[in-house]
């Protein structure tokens, strides 16, 4: 019994023990709770002292309203239980804006709720992992925060959105929009060991449209440098949607070792996934709609041991660099920031629909002369258009191994193995992705897995701030009549709104100051050619930032303009300008731009670009500098003044200028642009001013893309057209030349044999 009892005895003392140490505690964890603070702040200053007091687990609440000029160091030490929080008291009212940034440092940190907007950032970032290089942040979080079109007004300025350094940082859930100047919108930065092996995570973000730069420099993702391109990120890239993103030729830039990039969705975004520097990374599950949109690209591969599965690509346009799946030719030996040796690398299980421009050993030169080799192309589906060749070689492709791959039916295939040649039809299932009607047995095993799930856009980002629709530049607003007289279109101008159409009654309209344009406006004549305008300052319209022109059945005359040099019916602001502009002249007359000399139709500056010009069923008489004058960005590094210039059905008569001077330099490889589209059109007289110095009727310097067919140019100066870089597209054909030099088309980088296609081209002499 003594036994027994001592035993109950322990039995009851051990149970009274747990209790005290479970009474212990939660005493701790209340006592914990009640020590974490929150601190609700609404001005800089206390901030300030909040952010001076911090601990784990506490809390700093930015109250509603707008905080301007606000350069915010968020910096603390939590832990994984007890993180320390920067908040808005509601989420999208706590507006940050001016010159104004983020800077987290420490552990544990977690930002949301905030929207950067009506500002850009005094420093490289706008949101920066780091305090400085000795100060970085990890295992923190940004979330549920917006920045939109916080960019430098200087265009070719550099910064970054996000730049994130340190370890097991994640950015999710976040809303990044309109970034216009250069530089990426988020960067993975490994410029020290401390940032390097880092396993990121970036998740459910929604990229928005960023407009073409017309530059390198305008990649929207970007995960490491080529100068650190052999060593190991071990970020992860997924679910995250990426619209309309047309900055440049790389939409993700892949600069690092050991990545993932998965299960994410590119819409109408134009370039490519790239894989350029770094080798071992992972591109799986990933979506490319690129609804047949100029330029809308899929994968390009380079370097080693990279695996590419289960990736969707649909309806996109995209050749050579930007092709829909591209495996590069590398340099023998190459350094580190050109083009490594693509090698054991693999491309199996994806499908490619309506998307035509595979292209194999792309950029094979005299010095990217490596083949890929030991690479393996397997149980990919291919469905091409029109029964067309999808593939394009350009070097030795022996090294890659096709298997087991189906392709619709065609006639001839340049690639003899490794395909089997079958009709089949496609049928949309509810995952939004096409497949083979009844999944034929033989097709089970081939192309994208039937279980992907694409990610929504209303999945992703912020569910507070709206995701913009498809862009309607004009003729979207109300429908102003305006009355003949004096300065009566700049008085509809004040009162009309972006998008509004400015209707003018027969008469003749007198400026006596320049229309400064801020928004999309269209002036249209009531009756094509009985609306005229006239005017008396140096320019007639003037570009500012968000202006865009439309001319429509419109008769201007430079007859009243000062007697000076330089005049220009259309300018842009002289300083650089973040919005892309568009101009569109259509039936309508210009004349007497020959008051003096050097006057042009359109003038630009250095900073401002077009996305399209366009001159169509228009007539051009007596003017003595050029129509389109796009040369400004003359330091050769790669940037133009516009990506489409388009002349239809137009006259230009005793033209002293060129008819277009338009300019790219450099060798960079990074843009799409520019193009250059004439046709149906006369040209009379064009290029035979004394001022002319390029002694031609159309220079052509550095476009990419050129068509000039059907027109009939005479008693002019030579077309001249210089091919630079990439392989341009030039086709020249079914014009006729009467009393004008032969066309000239100089390649002046490259030793290869001109690629221009001229054809059907008539020379002919008239007395």
């Amino acid at each position: 019994m003594t036994i027994i009892s001592t035993h109950f005895k322990q039995k009851n003392a051990l149970r009274g023990f747990k209790s005290a140490l479970w009474g212990i505690l939660l005493c701790s964890l209340l006592f914990s709770q009640a020590m974490a603070a929150t601190y609700k702040v609404n001005t800089k200053e206390a901030y300030e002292k909040a952010r001076s007091k911090v601990v784990a687990g506490d809390t700093i609440v930015l109250k509603n309203g707008v905080w301007r000029d606000f350069e915010i160091l968020f910096e603390g030490q939590g832990t994984v239980d007890k993180p320390i929080t920067l908040t808005a008291e509601t989420k999208g009212k706590v507006i940050i804006s001016g010159l104004s940034n983020l800077r987290l440092s420490g552990e544990h940190l977690i930002v949301s709720g905030l929207v950067f907007k009506h500002g850009h950032t005094p420093t490289s970032a706008v949101i920066s992992y780091q305090k400085d290089k000795h100060n970085l942040a990890n295992n923190s979080r940004v979330t549920d925060t917006v920045i939109d079109n916080f960019s430098n007004p200087e265009r070719y300025e550099v910064d970054y959105w996000v730049a994130i350094y340190g370890k097991n940082n994640r950015f999710d859930h976040n809303h990044l929009e309109g970034k216009s100047n250069k530089g990426v919108t988020l960067a993975v930065r490994l410029n020290t060991p401390q940032s390097q092996q880092n396993n990121h995570r970036i998740d459910h973000n929604y990229f928005g449209p960023r407009s073409v730069l017309g530059s390198n420099g305008g990649e929207t993702l970007r995960v490491g440098t080529s100068h650190y391109s052999l060593t190991n990120s071990f970020t992860v890239v997924e679910n995250n949607y990426f619209d309309r993103c047309d900055g440049e030729l790389e939409i993700i830039s892949n600069k690092a070792g050991n990545n993932v990039i998965r299960g994410n969705v590119f819409y109408q975004s134009r370039g490519t996934l790239t894989l350029r520097h770094g080798n071992d990374t992972l591109v799986e599950n990933n979506v490319f709609f690129g609804n047949g949109a100029d330029h809308t690209g899929g994968i390009r591969v380079i370097n080693k041991r990279q695996t590419i599965k289960n990736n969707y690509l649909e309806g996109l346009a995209g050749y050579r660099f930007g092709g829909a799946l591209v495996i590069m030719n590398g340099v023998p030996n190459s350094k580190i920031n050109r083009y490594h040796q693509v090698e054991d690398s693999v491309v199996e299980n994806n499908t490619l629909v309506n998307s035509d421009h595979i292209q194999l050993a792309a950029g094979s030169d005299f010095e990217r002369s490596a083949v890929p080799i030991r690479t393996h192309f397997k149980r990919n589906l291919i469905q091409a258009t029109n029964n067309n060749d999808p593939f394009t070689i350009y070097d030795d492709i022996s090294g890659i191994t096709f298997d087991d791959n189906v392709i619709n039916n065609h006639s001839e295939l340049q690639i003899k193995t490794g395909f089997t040649q079958q009709a089949f039809e496609l049928t949309r299932a509810d995952n939004g992705l096409l497949y083979p009607n009844n999944n034929p047995q033989n097709l089970e095993s081939v192309g994208v897995s039937r279980s992907i799930k694409p990610i929504k856009k209303t999945d992703v980002g912020v569910s507070w701030y709206p995701k913009p629709n498809e862009f309607i530049t004009f003729d979207h607003g109300k429908r102003i009549t305006v009355k003949p007289g004096l300065d009566t279109i700049h008085q509809a101008l004040e009162q009309a709104k972006d998008g509004d159409v400015l209707i003018l009654n027969a008469g003749e309209y007198a400026m006596s100051r320049i229309l400064v344009l801020n928004k999309a406006v269209t002036l249209a004549a009531k009756v094509a050619g009985e609306a005229k305008i006239t005017f008396q300052r140096t320019a007639l319209f003037e570009i500012h930032e968000g202006g865009n022109l439309k001319l429509d059945g419109v008769v201007i005359s430079g007859a009243e303009s000062p007697d000076s040099s330089g005049n220009s019916v259309i300018r842009t602001q002289r300083k650089s300008m973040l919005s892309n502009y568009q101009l569109i002249v259509k039936n309508s007359r210009i004349v007497d731009l020959d008051i003096n000399h050097s006057f042009n139709f359109l003038s630009v500056f250095k900073g401002t670009f077009a996305d399209r010009i366009e001159i169509l069923d228009s007539h051009f008489k007596d003017v003595t500098g050029a129509i389109l004058s796009l040369s400004q960005e003359n330091d050769d590094y790669g940037i133009y003044n516009a990506e489409y210039v388009v002349i239809k059905n137009s006259s230009f008569s005793h033209v002293g200028g060129d008819l277009v001077d338009y300019y790219r330099g450099g060798t960079d490889e990074s843009t799409f642009g520019p193009h250059f589209n004439m046709s149906g059109s006369t040209l009379i007289n064009v290029g035979l001013g004394k001022r002319n110095k390029s002694k031609s009727a159309i220079t052509l310097h550095g476009v990419q893309v050129t068509t000039i067919e059907n027109n009939k140019i005479t008693n002019s100066l030579p077309l001249r057209v210089f091919h630079t870089v990439g392989e341009p597209v030039t086709k020249i054909q079914s014009n006729i030349f009467t009393n004008t030099p032969v066309i000239e088309v100089q390649e002046l980088y490259s030793d290869q044999e001109n690629t221009a296609n001229l054809a059907d081209n008539l020379y002919q002499s008239k007395k």
